[in-house]
């Protein structure tokens, strides 16, 4: 099977890389913006009809996009996450490869939900920030695109390779900062938002049945249980050998509220804050996983424990 991974260098593209090339079934060709890629070319920027000559030339029967941004402005986003998939879904249609696509969305797509609930695919997205809103944007054109396709909804992915200026990313390294410096006791705000952590190895599981698959539409991948970022952050302390007093700093991330361990920079005091929560999706998030279960015969394997002990040991390598 021909594959062709857009995103190979990503935090989740590269993970997803080691699951298909574990596959020896599997003929994969890497495609992104840097060195390592196989083939150079920005999603972005990059016209269909390049793209097109590409996928004509190369032949996959499977297209995997994992390409995209996390952080930014609204323009920065767009492009990044909705420009670039039009892109894809429009060399696609132009092709003669009739690939299958398998797309990455994520969680934030369908914004904040009651606390206790669990998220179906069924239910209506209200995402509350401009990454969610151009992710959902991006699922919404594979859908309505004709293409083979199925979009992975990825919940709060952890583990190795775990973004520094994620909520874990960043709890790992006010750790790491607290254990250098001898500080006995670490203050940490925003630790009462719940988030549905998914190991990102389980993730990387989950494209490879997709692309195995003839599910279409969209499926949850998530761990299936919220869990608050304090008890995580209790869980790091334990697995880091931390010793010291975790102090939370009461109410949810703001203005003037310290979040996880970050300290604020002079030109953060009175800027305004748009989104309490900065992936738009409240205080509480839990997929629904049941779709994942019965279409890709998928379940999470990894708890986690053992995703915060691999945060930890790439954190700890830095002291």
């Amino acid at each position: 099977m021909r594959v062709l991974l857009i995103g190979a260098n990503g935090y989740l593209g590269r993970f997803v890389a080691d699951r298909l090339l574990a596959d020896p079934a599997v003929q994969l060709t890497a495609l992104g913006r840097g060195d390592d890629a196989d083939v150079r070319f920005d999603l972005a920027s990059g016209s269909p009809g390049a793209l097109t000559r590409f996928l004509d030339a190369v032949h996959p029967g499977v297209v995997i996009n994992c390409a995209g941004a996390t952080r930014g402005g609204a323009r920065e986003l767009t492009r990044h996450n909705t420009v670039a998939v039009a892109t894809v879904c429009e060399a696609l249609r132009r092709s003669g490869c009739g690939a299958r696509l398998v797309q990455i969305g994520c969680g934030a797509e369908y914004g904040p939900s009651q606390p206790g609930s669990s998220t179906a695919e069924d239910a209506v997205p209200r995402p509350g920030g401009p990454y969610g809103v151009s992710k959902l944007a991006a699922t919404e054109l594979v859908l309505g695109s004709g293409l083979d396709a199925v979009v992975l909804r990825v919940f709060s992915p952890a583990g190795p390779g775990t973004p520094a200026g994620s909520p874990l990313g960043r709890l790992a390294e006010a750790l790491r900062r607290a254990m250098q410096s001898g500080d006995g006791e670490l203050k940490l705000g925003g630790l009462g938002v719940q988030r549905d952590f998914i190991d990102v190895r389980d993730v990387a599981r989950a494209v490879h049945a997709a692309s195995l698959s003839a599910a279409q539409g969209v499926i949850n991948i998530g761990s299936g249980r919220a869990v608050r970022l304090r008890d995580a952050a209790a869980v790091l302390a334990r697995v880091a050998g931390y010793g010291g007093t975790l102090h939370e700093l009461d109410g949810p991330p703001g203005p003037m509220r310290s979040v996880i361990g970050h300290p604020r920079t002079e030109a953060d005091h009175g800027a305004p804050v748009a989104y309490p929560y900065p992936d738009g999706c409240g205080s509480w998030q839990q997929a629904d996983v049941r779709t994942a279960r019965d279409r890709l015969g998928w379940r999470p394997r990894i708890n986690l424990e053992e995703s915060l002990a691999d945060i930890w040991m790439e954190a700890a390598c830095r002291i």
